[in-house]
């Protein structure tokens, strides 16, 4: 299992866990299966076509990853909002 980790608003919107520990292959897949475990979550993360949002940042072991991108067990995922201001 891969061990996701959510900051900022996404970690409210998932009850204030930061941590889930879920089964997939890809990392779409993580972002869909975290979706089901917390529907709170649901657009938030992925887009009406199944994409990354624009201010979301996904990192597998510290390396920013894409929809296809493998995770594999034991491998880290965070999921960051973007920060922005002026």
């Amino acid at each position: 299992m891969a061990q996701v980790r959510l900051r900022g608003q996404l970690k409210n919107l998932a009850g204030g866990k930061g941590e889930h520990e879920l089964e997939a292959a890809t990392v779409v897949e993580v972002l869909r299966s975290l979706e089901r475990s917390q529907p709170a979550l649901a657009g938030w993360i992925l887009d009406e076509r199944g994409r990354i949002r624009r201010h979301i940042n996904v990192f597998v072991n510290a390396e920013q990853a894409q929809e296809e991108d493998a995770v594999a067990a034991g491998d880290r995922v965070d999921i960051l909002p973007a920060i922005s201001g002026g």
